[in-house]
């Protein structure tokens, strides 16, 4: 389900194709286009370049703290550090964005 929410919010952007919860977030664009689908004026995703991990990883993470109130669980130096990241820690880390936006209202969820 939430690989699935990943895959359709960020659809269409260049250079993101999410497959799965690890080298699919490799070069921090993903988690860019994850959070400019839900904060547009945050930043310009065009301007972002997929050989700039670090650049890109500081600006998620920052924006999903200011704006979604996300904590920070992923470290920058860490994501760039990996070859690959580690598909437990980004998922782990989506969940909880996941949460903080659903506690904004920004996603509707299913009552049960």
């Amino acid at each position: 389900m939430l690989l699935e929410w990943c895959r359709a919010r960020t659809r269409g952007y260049p250079n993101v194709d999410v497959q799965n919860f690890s080298g699919s977030w490799g070069n921090g664009l993903a988690f860019c286009a994850l959070l400019h689908s839900f904060f547009p004026d945050a930043f310009d995703f065009g301007a972002l370049e997929p050989d700039a991990p670090r650049h890109n990883f500081a600006l998620a993470f920052a924006t999903a703290e200011e704006r979604a109130g996300c904590a920070p669980l992923l470290e920058v130096e860490d994501m760039v550090r990996l070859p690959v990241p580690d598909a437990k820690c980004v998922y782990t880390y989506l969940q909880e964005l996941y949460r903080c936006l659903v506690a904004k209202g920004l996603v509707k969820t299913k009552k049960r």
